[in-house]
């Protein structure tokens, strides 16, 4: 049976060439597009879970409430790790993180190696285990100078010798190696060491302490059977409990966000985690599905379009003696062995796009050929492919009555035609509204772009610093002096050096005290510190009252410089000398106002400016700022730029970035998903047309002797080509007219996320029609022109 079933596809294959062509191209581009993004929802829906019992990891994050609205950091205080594990007994186990990550040059011997490492807490393998290939995880991260390397690092510095028990220079001993950490990872590291908070730099150890100083991530695992529900009450009164004043000012409550959820739900509303890339996870998700309903409506069309073909061939069958139910199931079968040839050609297709499309989206995605469970996978998309494809066509053809065919009383096809139009008005309508959708997305991002961001961060770079947090102590006077060498080298116009990078917010920090502050109001303030007077001048930021530092190491670790957002937040009509106060670890608690600089955005370039506090702290800096000459290449700038920072610095690595490209990363998310969405469109249109070609020409072929009766009798060539594509522009049209109003609803509400955005205009909307009322007539005006210079002596001869 199934020989037989074989046979008679693959004559109907042979004898229909350009109409199988069509179906197979379309499907396997459909099914094509399904796998893709069906292979990217995979992806990211298993970030961060690759490791056993990722489902008891959390991370411990900070709900307050600032200004009336409740926010949400990662950024935790160093006391909260130990109380935590005191008094909720469900937790596992604890770990700290310390400021990082950053490359370090590490040297074995005569080999150097740059590695991207982070300090953890000495239980961070046991809230994360990480696979380990050599050493013992409880006991990896206990005394300090311990390193954990990846199998890569590992590799990297010792080669094929055994790398536990090792030493490396200016990190410590080799206790433990753990398997490289996947590209779905929120980590990215080489090595770890061990934080101790009691043993580092004077700032970390005044923060043990210090309930206030917000500037640490932590990490926390339940014991077995232990459930979210069971501790989150708990653990929201922890700082009421040992910290009451701050309680009491914010609210401050911790919370627990599972670490299998932190890389899909990113966006906080209400209080809780309620979106972010699961969004679009979801959204493509979709749009997949639909771009596969496109594909099979294309099957359905073409199929039921050509059914008198097939209808003397169904007549003679059911004539023979075959039943309905056997004429169905042979039709299925026909069309699930079309669709497996599709999904050979879709998996090649695939396979020359997954390069390309990785770079696009920053992913590793491959295809698990080897896998059993992907096969699996694949077989019963091809059956239900092919059965959902091949289901109308095959009791659309099964119906027909054999002595009413026989006798040529039965005109076939035109009893579906009202079906294959509203599946037409379904495809367009879908590819369209992608079309808006892309349109618009797009248009944000462009808005988001000349949006002024407050500094000018063209020829812009930032490198580690060779004074600061991360990196070995030097005195201010070495930091002073490596500016002086930087600054006469000619290659820079302006150098400087803070706690972060204007592109980024390091910490919030509690502001208890300033003029006019209103009984119990909150204030938590972003907070960046300078080592000098710098900072604005090479990032191009303007004062707007008041003045700068003055690199007065004495005065100036007393003031603060505020921008405008952090003025109209607290309210200040005179803000030149108000005096304010903090409770920052290791930092005098008032500072005097000294000036006002304007907003600049960071983080988010579609978010409001944050109210920010400067601060004069050199020992606290860590990132280094250049403004390259203007008349200097950029590679000549570079070269010089390095050999000053070795000979400072010389066990550190001097990796830049220019700030641009790091602000351009505001928008990746943004970007991807209106690449994704115009490459989606335009799949879909190209789906969809090769539908409404195989359509046209049918509908040309079946209107032959109609065009050749008009033509004698005087229709001119394009009355005849109108005439032909007249119904699928229509179509097309009123498939806008539905798109449009769904299109806007969706692209109203998630432009609502945005506090900057641009608006919807119904140029948009016209573009999209016109765009796809041309790609129609194209598609459709070859076989309409075709048919209408056809010589219609050929077509009456018959007659």
């Amino acid at each position: 049976m199934f020989r037989n079933y074989l046979k008679t596809s693959w004559r109907n294959i042979v004898r229909g060439r350009v109409y199988s062509l069509l179906n197979i191209l379309g499907l396997a581009t459909g099914m094509a597009v399904a796998l893709l993004i069906g292979l990217w929802v995979s992806d990211q829906v298993s970030y961060d879970r690759f490791f056993p019992g990722y489902e008891q990891a959390y991370q411990v994050r900070y709900k307050f409430s600032d200004d009336g609205v409740i926010r949400n950091t990662e950024m935790v205080s160093i006391p909260l790790a130990a109380v935590l594990k005191q008094d909720i007994p469900e937790i596992a186990h604890v770990a700290l993180m310390g400021p990082g990550p950053w490359q370090q040059t590490v040297r074995v011997g005569e080999k150097q190696v740059s590695l991207a490492g982070m300090t953890v807490g000495e239980e961070f393998l046991q809230v994360f285990p990480f696979p380990v290939i050599e050493g013992d995880v409880a006991t990896a991260l206990r005394e300090s100078g311990s390193v954990v390397l990846t199998q890569s690092a590992a590799r990297a510095i010792f080669g094929t010798a055994e790398p536990v028990g090792k030493l490396i220079e200016g990190l410590g001993k080799v206790t433990a190696v753990i398997r490289d950490i996947p590209e779905n990872s929120s980590f990215h590291f080489q090595f770890l060491t061990l934080f101790q908070p009691m043993a580092s730099d004077e700032w970390i150890r005044a923060a043990a302490t210090n309930w206030n100083h917000n500037f640490f991530t932590l990490y926390a695992s339940l014991k077995p059977g232990s459930t979210h529900a069971q501790v989150e009450p708990r653990i929201r009164m922890l700082v009421k409990k040992y910290a009451p004043a701050t309680y009491t000012t914010f609210h401050q409550e911790p919370m627990l966000q599972p670490w299998k959820d932190r890389h899909l739900y990113t966006e906080f509303r209400d209080g809780a985690f309620a979106g972010g890339l699961v969004d679009y996870v979801r959204l493509f998700s979709i749009v997949g599905a639909l771009v596969l309903l496109i594909a099979c409506i294309n099957f359905m069309n073409l199929s039921t379009a050509r059914s008198e073909k097939r209808a003397r061939e169904v007549g003679v069958r059911k004539v023979m003696g075959s039943g309905r139910g056997g004429l169905i199931v042979q039709f299925l079968a026909e069309a699930v062995i079309l669709t497996s040839l599709a999904f050979l050609l879709a998996v090649v297709l695939l396979q020359l796009v997954l390069p390309g499309f990785n770079a696009l989206a920053g992913t590793g995605i491959r295809i698990a050929y080897s896998n059993g469970y992907f096969w699996l996978i694949m077989l019963s998309y091809v059956l239900f492919t092919g059965l959902l494809a091949g289901s109308r066509p095959a009791f659309y053809l099964s119906g027909f009555h054999p002595a009413k065919v026989l006798k040529g009383a039965m005109v076939v096809g035109h009893a579906a035609g009202w079906l294959r139009k509203v599946l037409v008005v379904a495809q367009f309508t879908c590819s369209i509204g992608l079309i808006i959708g892309t349109m618009i997305v797009y248009q944000q991002i462009e808005y988001g772009r000349r949006r002024p961001i407050g500094y000018d961060p063209n020829r812009l770079i930032m490198a580690p610093g060779v004074f600061g947090l991360t990196f070995r102590q030097f005195p201010i006077s070495r930091y002073r002096a490596y500016r002086l060498e930087v600054l006469r080298s000619g290659v820079v116009s302006g150098m400087t050096q803070s706690l972060t990078a204007a592109t980024d917010i390091g910490s919030h920090n509690t502001i208890d005290n300033w003029p006019g502050r209103m009984a119990n109001e909150p204030l938590s303030l972003a907070m960046n510190a300078v080592a000098d007077s710098g900072y604005f001048t090479t990032l191009g930021m303007c004062l707007v009252a008041g003045r700068n530092f003055s690199d007065n190491l004495a005065a100036d670790t007393t003031n603060a410089i505020l921008n405008e957002a952090a003025v109209r937040r607290m309210r200040l009509k005179e803000p030149v000398n108000a005096v304010i106060s903090w409770s920052m670890a290791n930092a005098p608690n008032r500072l005097r106002v000294i000036g006002v600089v304007k907003d600049a955005l960071v983080n988010n370039p579609f978010a409001q400016p944050e109210p920010m506090i400067f601060v004069y702290q050199p020992g606290w800096t860590g990132t280094a700022t250049y403004r390259l000459a203007p008349a200097v290449s950029t590679s000549v700038a570079i070269a010089k730029l390095r050999t000053i920072y070795k000979q400072y610095h010389s066990d550190g690595s001097f990796d830049y970035q220019f700030v641009d490209n790091r602000y351009a990363t505001g928008f990746a998310l943004e970007l991807l998903i209106g690449q994704l969405a115009g490459i989606f469109a335009a799949l879909t249109i190209f789906i969809s047309c090769l539908g409404l070609f195989g359509l046209a020409a049918y509908m040309a072929e079946q209107r032959t002797k109609e065009i050749g009766i008009r033509k004698v009798l005087g229709a001119s060539a394009g009355q005849l080509v109108a005439l032909l594509g007249r119904e699928f522009i229509l179509l097309v049209l009123l498939s806008c007219l539905i798109a449009s109003p769904i299109a806007w609803c969706f692209l109203h509400r998630w432009l609502q996320g945005y506090y900057y955005r641009t608006t919807i205009g119904p140029g948009v909307f016209v573009m999209a029609a016109a765009m796809a009322v041309l790609i129609t007539a194209l598609t459709v005006g070859y076989q309409s022109v075709r048919a209408a210079l056809m010589n219609p002596v050929n077509s009456l001869r018959s007659e």
